[in-house]
């Protein structure tokens, strides 16, 4: 399976409206619940208020369109990487995935994923 280096360094936010949000992002995730409203934007894009903010994440994308009859991919490489010691955050869309990982830990993700048979590309 590939794996692609995203280019961009991203942030997940939670905010407290959409005014802010620059919908015109070429990549960015947004998701609202009764509880909270969350933004994954690269840190070029983010919003001037926040409430909470973690910065310094990089994304794999998963290259390709995934069946949804496909089972184990996320949890496959999450279970390389939680093996690794590092700590992810996924988003899924309708055609693929992304994980997040801290900078500080993506060559050592991409390491651990060679070693299992995954081609990582930027």
């Amino acid at each position: 399976m590939q794996l692609q280096i995203l280019p961009q360094t991203f942030a997940v936010c939670q905010i407290q409206d959409t005014s802010q949000i620059n919908w015109q992002m070429p990549l960015f995730f947004f998701s609202k619940t009764a509880e909270e409203l969350s933004l994954v934007c690269p840190e070029t894009d983010l919003p001037a208020a926040v409430l909470q903010c973690e910065r310094g994440w990089r994304a794999l994308k998963i290259c390709g369109v995934l069946d949804f009859a496909l089972v184990g991919i996320l949890a496959k490489i999450s279970s390389l990487l939680a093996n690794a010691g590092i700590s992810i955050f996924a988003v899924s869309t309708y055609n693929t995935d992304y994980i997040f990982i801290k900078e500080s830990h993506l060559q050592k993700a991409a390491a651990a994923l060679r070693t299992n048979g995954y081609q990582i590309t930027a």
